[in-house]
């Protein structure tokens, strides 16, 4: 019997899985802040559900697919932002709600892509375009609180199917020809360029090419003018891609794509129209949110090395806990804790003996410069907070 992860699939400990418990606190408070209200959701649900009207999208056609014992078809959840459709009914709008948890996509293994991730969304169920900057002004707040650089590059899906109705291009390819657009920044230009022959959509890679001015003549520029408005109210700096089509069809208005030092977008979204209501979201992808942080308040512990004296030994633990300190105790074997103090960078030890109890002192050990002194409870919280 193999122990291993399947492929794709990935445990996370230690230091790693502290680093990811202090981004989704970081990520839940700057949600919070904004009114997102928290929703859990399953991991399985019907497969006519999951894939909806949506089959031929890359993220779509790549569930993972099962049955139940009832012969049922389902799937796992490939993102959050389908479940929106039962959500929604009967909330009072906006409805603004916060989900973090584990997405599946049965796709092959490349660079930073994993086929079980951690995403972390915010959507708004009956949204403007003002809400669409909120929604950018929480994705600077999470990024500037985790002091990763970031790009925030903004197109419009009205203003990508006005330039094709402009230029002919067949409505029944159109999208299509923006998935073949939305490959600008993964594949080859030629490869693109190939590919959109085949609807006589090439000549659009010129138009993509101009400058920001040359698009306010088209109708739609108007929502990426007023979007960019609404962004300098929050102080939020956007960058207009006109090539910028993301993935999915269901979004029908802004797409949001954020960029940083690796390869892999870390943090996208758009809006889209459920329900007839419309709407707006973006997701957080948690393991490159985490490739990217590089420093992050660690839960420093205490530890308390009880030797025959384990009465107080928890009544001492339980008071630093009550003062909001981490604590753990080991029993016995001053030796081993010292060593496992150090494999768990643990910088002060309390060492608690008979002798100790007696004098009602504590012997403290400063791991880091192997300082030792006999202290009084007041006196441990002084050193340890300092």
């Amino acid at each position: 019997m193999t122990t291993e992860t399947v492929k794709g699939f990935k445990d996370f400990t230690g230091e790693e899985a502290e680093k990811r418990e202090e981004i989704r606190k970081i990520l839940v408070d700057s949600f919070q802040k904004y009114g997102f209200e928290p929703a859990e959701t399953p991991v399985v649900e019907y497969r006519e559900f999951v894939q909806g009207n949506n089959t031929d999208d890359e993220a779509v056609s790549s569930v993972f697919k099962l049955q139940d014992r009832g012969k049922r078809d389902l799937a796992l959840r490939y993102e959050f932002t389908f479940q929106l459709k039962r959500l929604m009914i009967d909330k009072k709008l906006p409805y603004k709600r916060y989900a973090i948890g584990p997405v599946f996509r049965d796709e092959p293994i490349s660079g930073n892509r994993l086929r079980q991730f951690t995403q972390c969304d915010i959507d708004t169920v009956g949204a403007t375009i003002k809400d669409e900057a909120e929604i950018l002004a929480v994705v600077k707040r999470v990024l500037d609180s985790l002091k990763i650089k970031f790009k925030i590059l903004i197109n419009n899906r009205k203003l990508l199917n006005e330039i094709l109705e402009k230029e002919n291009i067949e409505k029944m390819d159109w999208e299509n020809v923006i998935r073949e657009i939305d490959k600008l920044d993964k594949l080859d230009k030629d490869e693109v360029y190939n590919n959109l022959r085949g609807y006589g959509a090439q000549n659009l890679l010129e138009i993509f090419k101009k400058s920001e001015g040359y698009f306010k003549k088209y109708t739609s520029y108007s929502e990426i003018k007023e979007l960019k408005q609404y962004c300098q109210y929050y102080g939020v700096e956007v960058v207009f891609s006109p090539s910028l089509a993301r993935g999915l069809s269901y979004y029908n208005g802004s797409v949001f794509e954020v960029k940083s030092d690796i390869k892999e977008t870390i943090t996208a979204g758009g809006s889209f129209m459920f329900n007839d209501v419309q709407s707006t979201g973006i997701s957080f992808g948690l393991e490159r949110l985490s490739i990217l942080t590089k420093s992050f308040s660690k839960n420093e512990k205490t530890m308390i090395v009880s030797i025959g004296e384990d009465e107080k030994a928890v009544e001492i633990a339980e008071k630093l806990r009550n003062e909001g300190l981490s604590c753990v105790i080991f029993y016995n074997k001053i030796t081993k804790a010292l060593d496992y103090a150090n494999s768990q960078n643990i910088k002060y030890v309390l060492i608690l003996g008979g002798d100790e109890v007696k004098k009602k002192l504590v012997k403290f050990k400063n791991m880091a410069s192997g300082k030792e002194s006999l202290l009084n409870f007041n006196e441990i919280l002084k050193e340890i907070k300092l």
